[in-house]
Protein backbone atom coordinates (compact mmCIF):
# COMPACT_ATOMS: atom_id res chain seq x y z
CA UNK A 1 0.00 0.00 0.00
CA UNK A 2 1.02 3.66 -0.65
CA UNK A 3 -0.45 7.20 -0.03
CA UNK A 4 -0.29 10.01 -2.60
CA UNK A 5 -2.12 13.03 -3.18
CA UNK A 6 -5.43 12.50 -5.24
CA UNK A 7 -5.63 14.22 -8.87
CA UNK A 8 -8.41 14.73 -11.08
CA UNK A 9 -8.14 12.04 -12.69
CA UNK A 10 -8.69 9.93 -9.27
CA UNK A 11 -12.71 11.56 -9.41
CA UNK A 12 -14.74 8.09 -10.04
CA UNK A 13 -12.54 6.11 -8.24
CA UNK A 14 -13.32 8.07 -5.38
CA UNK A 15 -16.89 8.22 -5.91
CA UNK A 16 -16.86 4.63 -6.27
CA UNK A 17 -15.10 4.10 -2.70
CA UNK A 18 -17.38 6.39 -1.29
CA UNK A 19 -20.24 4.63 -2.51
CA UNK A 20 -18.81 1.46 -1.12
CA UNK A 21 -18.42 2.93 1.72
CA UNK A 22 -21.90 4.24 2.46
CA UNK A 23 -20.46 7.44 2.50
CA UNK A 24 -22.97 10.49 1.39
CA UNK A 25 -21.51 12.54 -0.67
CA UNK A 26 -23.20 15.96 -2.80
CA UNK A 27 -22.70 15.48 -6.48
CA UNK A 28 -24.37 18.31 -7.64
CA UNK A 29 -22.61 20.39 -5.19
CA UNK A 30 -19.42 20.56 -2.79
CA UNK A 31 -18.66 17.25 -4.20
CA UNK A 32 -19.16 17.18 -8.03
CA UNK A 33 -16.53 16.78 -10.37
CA UNK A 34 -15.74 20.18 -11.33
CA UNK A 35 -15.79 21.03 -7.38
CA UNK A 36 -13.21 18.58 -6.05
CA UNK A 37 -11.21 19.12 -9.11
CA UNK A 38 -11.37 22.75 -8.38
CA UNK A 39 -10.24 21.55 -4.93
CA UNK A 40 -6.98 19.22 -5.60
CA UNK A 41 -5.88 21.95 -7.81
CA UNK A 42 -6.08 24.65 -5.22
CA UNK A 43 -4.82 22.28 -2.17
CA UNK A 44 -3.32 19.02 -3.81
CA UNK A 45 -1.43 17.87 -0.38
CA UNK A 46 -5.32 17.94 1.43
CA UNK A 47 -6.60 15.51 -0.50
CA UNK A 48 -4.68 11.81 -0.43
CA UNK A 49 -5.25 8.22 -0.84
CA UNK A 50 -4.31 5.13 -0.01
CA UNK A 51 -4.04 2.50 -3.26
CA UNK A 52 -2.81 -1.05 -2.86
CA UNK A 53 -2.24 -2.73 -6.49
CA UNK A 54 -3.07 0.50 -8.49
CA UNK A 55 -6.42 0.92 -7.05
CA UNK A 56 -7.95 3.79 -4.42
CA UNK A 57 -8.27 1.56 -1.23
CA UNK A 58 -8.82 4.88 0.87
CA UNK A 59 -9.37 8.31 1.04
CA UNK A 60 -9.07 11.49 3.50
CA UNK A 61 -9.70 14.96 2.41
CA UNK A 62 -8.18 17.79 5.03
CA UNK A 63 -8.96 21.45 5.43
CA UNK A 64 -7.25 24.05 6.84
CA UNK A 65 -8.26 27.44 7.89
CA UNK A 66 -5.15 29.16 8.67
CA UNK A 67 -5.83 27.93 12.36
CA UNK A 68 -6.90 24.71 13.07
CA UNK A 69 -6.41 21.41 10.60
CA UNK A 70 -10.03 19.35 9.87
CA UNK A 71 -10.05 15.60 8.94
CA UNK A 72 -12.94 15.30 6.87
CA UNK A 73 -14.45 12.70 4.40
CA UNK A 74 -12.05 9.89 5.59
CA UNK A 75 -13.25 6.52 3.99
CA UNK A 76 -11.96 3.24 3.49
CA UNK A 77 -12.82 0.52 1.22
CA UNK A 78 -14.79 -2.16 3.79
CA UNK A 79 -12.33 -5.53 2.40
CA UNK A 80 -9.93 -3.34 3.39
CA UNK A 81 -10.78 -2.43 6.94
CA UNK A 82 -8.91 -3.19 10.19
CA UNK A 83 -5.45 -3.32 8.05
CA UNK A 84 -4.27 0.04 9.55
CA UNK A 85 -5.51 1.90 6.40
CA UNK A 86 -7.06 4.68 7.84
CA UNK A 87 -4.31 4.87 10.35
CA UNK A 88 -1.98 5.34 7.31
CA UNK A 89 -4.12 8.10 6.03
CA UNK A 90 -4.59 9.75 9.39
CA UNK A 91 -0.98 9.75 9.70
CA UNK A 92 -0.63 11.61 6.28
CA UNK A 93 -3.37 14.03 6.34
CA UNK A 94 -1.53 15.23 10.06
CA UNK A 95 1.07 15.47 8.72
CA UNK A 96 0.07 17.82 5.95
CA UNK A 97 -1.48 20.05 8.16
CA UNK A 98 1.13 20.44 10.52
CA UNK A 99 3.10 21.74 7.50
CA UNK A 100 0.52 24.50 6.65
CA UNK A 101 1.20 25.41 10.58
CA UNK A 102 -1.89 23.43 12.49
CA UNK A 103 -1.21 22.73 15.59
CA UNK A 104 -4.93 21.68 16.42
CA UNK A 105 -6.49 19.01 14.90
CA UNK A 106 -10.15 17.94 14.72
CA UNK A 107 -12.57 16.10 12.88
CA UNK A 108 -16.41 16.13 13.06
CA UNK A 109 -18.28 12.96 13.57
CA UNK A 110 -21.80 11.91 13.71
CA UNK A 111 -22.37 10.66 17.41
CA UNK A 112 -24.56 7.75 16.13
CA UNK A 113 -21.17 6.93 14.47
CA UNK A 114 -19.34 4.81 17.09
CA UNK A 115 -17.10 3.04 14.90
CA UNK A 116 -15.44 6.30 13.51
CA UNK A 117 -15.56 7.97 17.39
CA UNK A 118 -13.89 4.79 18.54
CA UNK A 119 -11.11 4.94 15.73
CA UNK A 120 -10.53 8.56 16.26
CA UNK A 121 -9.89 8.14 20.09
CA UNK A 122 -7.43 5.09 19.55
CA UNK A 123 -5.80 7.34 17.13
CA UNK A 124 -5.32 10.39 20.15
CA UNK A 125 -8.37 12.27 19.27
CA UNK A 126 -10.15 13.79 22.08
CA UNK A 127 -14.01 12.98 22.13
CA UNK A 128 -15.73 16.75 23.30
CA UNK A 129 -19.39 16.35 24.62
CA UNK A 130 -19.61 19.77 25.29
CA UNK A 131 -19.29 20.73 21.48
CA UNK A 132 -22.31 21.24 19.38
CA UNK A 133 -21.89 21.52 15.30
CA UNK A 134 -23.66 24.53 13.79
CA UNK A 135 -23.82 25.55 10.12
CA UNK A 136 -25.76 27.57 7.65
CA UNK A 137 -26.09 26.45 3.91
CA UNK A 138 -26.68 28.09 0.54
CA UNK A 139 -28.08 24.44 -0.30
CA UNK A 140 -28.79 21.59 0.62
CA UNK A 141 -25.35 20.72 -1.97
CA UNK A 142 -23.26 22.82 0.15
Amino acid sequence: MFIRSLTPEDYDDLITLWEKSQLPYRSEGRDSRASIQKQIEEYPDLFLGAFLNNGLIGAVIASFDGRKGWINRLAVSPECRRQGVARELINAAENALKKRGASVIGALIFETNEKSLNFFEKVGYTIHDDIRYVSKRESTEC
